[in-house]
């Protein structure tokens, strides 16, 4: 019985889980653009090492090591992969560092010191990356594991004193690299926690698209890593900014990314665009009016002459007076998304009046408007963007058929004031785009867009706009610059 409850609550929750309209996949093959860029900011991080003084007695010899500062640093072997319930793995073998430090000596009273190179190799770093959702939906780094070790350190004492350098250099490398060793998993961790998550904030998650509609890009789970790919589910829907609480139902197809090949992948179902065109729809957007000049004259002649017959019965001055051309969405457009393509359905109310000027307007027509609209989408950078098109187009009346027959000589104009007056204005905000859910920094190129039953998706490969050293010391927490900051592991991360 425990069990057949256990089974119901189950079905249950997930009758109930929400089906997200964008996904996104990071397969394998970014992961080595993402290490080249990943590696030179992890080298200049490791850079920034401060090693504390080493100070020590042998007899009657006292010795200073301060000032250690690393120079250079070299990862010859390294490796990045996904790795299932890690999620992000690197492994950096063999590696050095070169360093710097000033030696201070003191014999009796005879003293020596100066700078002196020195080099430690054989680094060796394993670290993993654990990603989650966090309770604002946004992606993070929520955990980072760390082993890291130098096998040997070599100094090249020299001076005055340098046999007593050698005698002393096994305490003084020795000590040195155990320090070092206790340096390394606290920049990691920074780096990763603090550094990669100030990355990882640019990310939009809930953010305005215009004035009136915004976009909600929380994450619905935690990231799902496979041994070749990273899955991440969105919820992926617009909402009124002027009712942020508002959602939409996703009753849509759930989108797929069945493919690996290309760098990215990226899937949107059509439950994505319909909360946006219902979202445009409650703010009131999907209306327009047009008044006196701003009726095509030729547009303007026909529908007088449709409509002579009502206007002789007026009065002089409302005959002369401006006509008002007035399309209003009556019902939220749908999107229907086929291999074959993507199209947009649209009904709208024509009303024609005329507007005598401190006078209440004279309604001339009401008339529906049944509109398709073609519509490809183009991934640039990371906007998305859609290009509209006008394919079918009718109008009939909501009196009888007898008068949508009269109306039939109105198709044709209508049409053209369509495709002329309406579409530039459509696609000149819809070519404006939105962003999708990258950082900053990084962009899109080389797309490739494939239309599915209900979803369509889109192939890309990466490429960093802007070096991650950029874009983290853009957007670094302003006090959490030094690695040794809370954030940081205990030094027995670091294995000595």
């Amino acid at each position: 019985m425990a069990l057949f409850g256990a089974l119901f609550l189950a079905l249950l929750a997930g009758a109930q889980a929400e089906l997200p309209g964008c996904k996104i996949r990071i397969t394998s093959t970014a992961l080595e653009l993402v290490k080249q860029e990943g590696l030179r900011f992890l080298e200049q991080e490791l850079e920034t090492i401060t090693i504390p003084d080493l100070r020590g007695r042998e007899g009657h010899f006292y010795y200073n090591i301060s000032e250690v500062k690393v120079m250079e640093l070299q990862l010859t072997s390294s490796e990045l992969h996904f790795q299932p319930e890690q999620e992000l793995m690197l492994q950096i073998n063999n590696g050095s560092l070169g360093l710097r430090f000033r030696r201070q000596l003191l014999y009796w009273f005879f003293y020596d010191g100066g700078y002196i190179n020195a080099s430690a190799e054989g680094v060796s770093i394993h670290t993993a990356l654990q990603l989650s959702r966090d309770p604002t939906g946004r992606i993070k780094v929520s955990n980072v594991s760390c082993q890291a070790s130098v096998s040997r350190m070599h100094a090249a004492f020299g001076g005055t004193f340098k046999k007593v350098y050698e005698f002393l250099s096994m305490f003084i490398t020795s000590g040195m690299r155990f320090l070092l060793n206790q340096q390394i998993c606290p920049v990691l961790y920074h780096a990763g926690t603090v550094l990669l998550n100030s990355l990882l904030d640019t990310v939009p998650v809930r953010s305005a698209v215009d004035e009136l509609v915004g976009i909600d890009y929380s994450l619905l789970k935690d990231p799902v890593a496979s041994a070749s790919s990273l899955d991440m589910e969105f919820r992926g829907a617009f909402f009124p900014l002027a009712d942020g609480n508002w959602s939409l139902r996703n009753q849509a197809v759930e989108p797929q990314l069945p493919e690996e090949e290309r760098m990215v992948y990226v899937a949107f179902s059509e439950f994505f665009f319909d909360s946006a065109m219902e979202s445009y729809f409650r703010a009131g957007a999907l209306k327009l009016s047009l008044v006196g000049a701003k009726v095509p004259h030729d547009l303007d002649m026909l529908l007088r002459a449709t409509y002579f017959g009502n206007i002789v019965l007026l009065s002089p001055a409302e005959i002369d007076s401006p006509l008002k051309l007035e399309l209003r969405v009556t019902a939220p457009p749908r999107c229907t998304i086929k291999p074959s393509g993507t199209t947009i359905s649209v009904t709208a109310s024509v009303t024609i009046a005329l507007v005598p000027p401190d006078q209440p307007e004279v309604k001339l027509s009401s008339m529906t408007m049944d509109v398709r609209l073609s519509a490809k989408m183009a991934l640039r950078g990371k906007v998305l963007r859609t290009q509209l098109d006008l394919r079918r187009f009718r109008i009939y009346s909501n009196q009888s058929a007898l008068e949508s027959l009269a109306l039939i000589p109105l198709q044709a104009p209508l049409k053209t004031m369509l495709q002329i007056g309406v579409m530039p204005m459509l696609n000149e905000r819809t070519w404006r785009g939105v962003q999708i859910p990258l950082p900053e920094g990084i962009d899109f190129v080389r797309e490739v867009v494939t239309n599915h039953v209900g979803f369509l998706t889109i192939g890309a490969d990466l490429h960093f706009a802007k070096g991650l050293r950029e874009v983290i010391e853009k957007n670094r927490p302003a006090n959490t610059r030094d690695p040794r900051a809370p954030s940081a592991p205990p030094p027995s991360m670091a294995a000595v």
